[in-house]
């Protein structure tokens, strides 16, 4: 169907959102540009090469308690009543001999076990040790941590602060990470202005929020001016971009009169998709220019947000080798009926409210798609799938938290 035919027919035919999401996934290629960089910059950064322990942790046998290095030999048969007799040594742990250790020191030369502080009193320079210890008793051995050579980490993993404080255990400072993906986030419209509007402007926002969430989802927006409703400066603020591993045009994705971004992307390349079932949010365009995948969101802020969440988010994390993990959900109670399209995935608004019986979710009285402030002061978003139709009130929902940031 051509552009002019979406034009007067409208959107009579939606792709399902899986189903749009695996055709544009079969345009991503992960790029596999890489960088290696000090761990106190690689929190959050996916590994991209398998990551072995160059040493051991710990490298040295060393004390586990508090206490003296002893012989265990020299202990054999102590108890309360009988207790044995060591002298204090120094350094070097010699038959009849105690050397005093604390955690994590090393053992001294000589000594094969450690006896609690709280089995011995020190009496002068002797030491009346009360319970004897086998060989290796209370003692980390070279490696009882990370063993020499031991694969810590595959690529793909993402980095956690746990993880960078491992890395530097066993001797880094470095770890070779994926460059992060690259986004030319361009917003379209020639009523879009950056502040002070006039009578029929609107001050230009889906560019700003997708730009933050790119940053978020572990790529690097590059956040154009406005680009005006016209065919050839469209064009050229798309080629412009091509370098970036993501194009994203905020507005002019529809059938309207000047919607010409879809029609301009399939003339440099191909639209994949043109019309998803979910709501809000439909007129959503997926394509490729020159191997790049180019995303038209549509210009009401809601209806952005909800197809940046659906379709640019996990792009950017197959793109970059990041782990597309789930949103985190709160299980509630719904307060009021959801009502939805057969067939459409619904995306509804709502506060979520501690109450006795636990969480409740009350959808938001503002529903527009147009009407950001509907998606800044909820709480979340319940999904009514496609096979159903409507949730009633009083079911137990999840509420996606889509602003996580991972």
């Amino acid at each position: 169907m051509t552009h002019d035919d979406l034009r007067r027919a409208g959107f009579k035919d939606r792709t399902r959102v899986a189903a749009a999401r695996d055709t544009l996934f079969e345009a991503v290629t992960p790029h596999e540009r890489t960088e290696r960089i000090p761990l106190g910059r690689a929190d959050g950064r996916t590994v991209a090469e398998t990551v072995t322990a160059p040493n051991p942790v710990p490298g040295y046998d060393r004390a586990a308690m508090d206490g003296w290095a002893v012989r265990a030999e020299d202990t054999f048969g102590a108890s309360d009543r009988s207790p044995k007799i060591l002298r204090e040594g120094d350094e070097r742990v010699v038959a009849g001999e105690a050397v005093r250790v604390h955690t994590g020191s090393e053992l001294p030369d000589g000594a094969d076990a450690v006896v609690m502080v709280e089995q011995t009193e020190a009496v002068g320079s002797e030491v009346e040790v009360f319970d004897g210890v086998a060989e290796g008793e209370n003692v980390g051995p070279v490696g009882e941590d990370v063993a020499e050579g031991t694969s810590l980490y595959e690529p793909g993993h993402r980095l956690r602060p746990s993880d960078l404080g491992l890395l530097k255990s066993v001797g880094l400072s470095e770890v070779e990470v994926y460059d992060h993906p690259t986004v030319g986030v361009i917003p379209t419209g020639e009523e879009l202005v950056q502040a002070d509007p006039q009578p029929g402007e609107v001050i230009e926002t889906n560019g700003l929020t997708v730009s933050h969430m790119v940053s978020r989802w572990g790529g690097v927006p590059t956040y154009r001016d406005v680009v005006t409703d016209d065919p050839e400066a469209i064009r050229a603020a798309i080629q412009r971009d091509l370098t970036k591993d993501v194009v994203v045009l905020t507005g002019g994705s529809s059938v309207g009169e000047r919607d010409y971004t879809p029609e301009v992307v399939d003339e440099l390349g191909e639209v994949l998709v043109h019309g998803v079932a979910l709501k809000p949010g439909h007129p959503v365009a997926l394509g490729v220019v020159e191997d790049t995948p180019v995303l038209m969101l549509p210009g009401y802020p809601v209806a952005c947000i909800i197809n940046a969440v659906q379709f640019l988010r996990p792009v950017l994390k197959r793109m970059g080798h990041l782990p597309d993990e789930p949103h985190p959900t709160t299980e509630a109670t719904l307060t009021r009926k959801i009502t939805s399209e057969p067939g459409t995935r619904t995306f509804v608004r709502v506060k979520v409210e501690e109450s006795e019986e636990g969480p409740k979710a009350t959808p938001t009285r503002a529903s527009g798609s147009g009407v950001l402030s509907s998606v800044a002061l909820a709480d979340g978003w319940v999904v009514v799938p496609e096979e159903r139709e409507g949730i009633a009130a009083g079911e137990t929902v999840a509420v996606e938290d889509w602003e996580w940031s991972a």
